[in-house]
């Protein structure tokens, strides 16, 4: 089965994860700007870790395994209580946007659901609407449903359409929500905080595949890489077709993200491979 992980932190992984994850299937992983385990202090040391993924990841680790790797780029919602620090990296970031992995912004969204928070996702919304790209939104872990229901209303009020947005970590109480208000409805398989293979299954069948986005969002807390193809298994295994599951991990995120000229570039060969005859021996 071929997949993309549209939300991996392999910042936060080993180079055995990408082995791992080449052999169970996974072709490309997306990498959205996330919060590294403590709250940075100077938009320096954003701009350091934004270099990190867009350059270093893609080139040293990831193509020496034979893994396509891009990633987004954005303030994400945990450190962005800091108005002034996060305006100051929201101001570099278009340097590190207009690099060739760069498809998007992504993780912005809300944490705690405060005011500096919806100041710092509005004005992140602006810039996705104006460049026109793919965006990735974190939901947040404690009061869910009401999170979620923000996001969309702060998505309403600044036009951006739906359709260029994964509203991520979705949970049987949200998904329903995300999809009903037109945009792309991530599900992370996670320990503790989201959802499990199981879940994401049972999910996809009470509410349907079509714009349903399966992803790990490994990182350094307890994660499995292996998650995505962990459930297209389980799927296979009780009532889905290979051509469902394949529309699931494979369909679904090539044309997510695809809306990126900058992925599809690429990716648009790999995933068209399967569609060459076979030459006849």
């Amino acid at each position: 089965m071929r997949i993309i992980d549209p939300h991996c932190h392999m910042y936060s992984r080993t180079v055995d994860d990408y082995e791992m994850m080449g052999l169970c299937g996974i072709e490309a992983v997306v990498e959205p700007s996330f919060w590294i385990g403590n709250d940075r202090q100077h938009a320096g040391s954003f701009f350091d870790y934004f270099n990190h993924i867009s350059e270093w990841e893609p080139k040293m680790r990831a193509a020496k395994r034979g893994m396509h790797h891009f990633c987004t780029i954005a303030m994400n919602p945990k450190e962005a209580e800091n108005l002034t620090l996060a305006r100051e990296v929201i101001a570099g970031m278009q340097t590190f946007l207009d690099r060739t992995t760069a498809v998007g912004i992504g993780e912005i969204g809300l944490n705690n659901v405060t005011p500096n928070e919806e100041k710092v996702l509005a004005e992140q919304f602006e810039m996705a609407r104006k460049l026109d790209v793919p965006v990735i939104v974190h939901t947040p872990h404690n009061s869910k449903l009401a999170g979620t229901l923000r996001i969309l209303a702060i998505a309403k009020d600044c036009k951006v359409n739906p359709q260029r947005v994964n509203i991520d970590h979705n949970t049987e109480e949200t998904i329903r929500h995300t999809l009903d208000a037109g945009f792309w409805a991530g599900v992370t398989m996670y320990p503790r905080t989201k959802c499990t293979p199981q879940r994401a299954r049972d999910m996809v069948e009470k509410f349907g595949a079509e714009r349903v986005l399966l992803n790990s969002a490994c990182d350094w807390e307890t994660s499995d890489p292996l998650t995505v193809p962990k459930a297209a298994k389980l799927m296979l295994m009780t009532g889905f077709s290979r051509a469902q599951v394949r529309g699931l991990v494979w369909e679904n995120p090539y044309n997510f993200l695809a809306q990126s000229p900058k992925f599809k570039q690429v990716m648009e060969p790999v995933f068209k491979e399967d569609e060459q005859p076979v030459a006849s021996a």
